[in-house]
């Protein structure tokens, strides 16, 4: 998916209420579980009140990213 800017987006959905952070914590969790590496190595870093979200994976290049969201964003 794309936004009207150009830039590659993963839609996800989680269950957890957006209250006291739970839905953000799950959004990186399931993001972590996707990707294959721990769930403390992803972070939301911009976004968190709102329903677009910048995350960071650490460790992770640019290369890995987009091979990524190629993979999923057509699941």
């Amino acid at each position: 998916m794309t936004s009207a800017n150009g830039a590659t987006l993963l839609k996800a959905r989680v269950r957890a209420a957006a209250e006291n952070n739970q839905a953000n914590r799950a959004l990186e969790e399931l993001i972590a579980k996707a990707y294959g590496v721990a769930k403390g190595k992803v972070r939301i870093v911009r976004g968190h009140t709102g329903r677009v979200k910048v995350l960071e994976i650490e460790g992770a290049d640019h290369a890995e990213i987009a091979a990524f969201l190629a993979r999923w964003g057509e699941a």
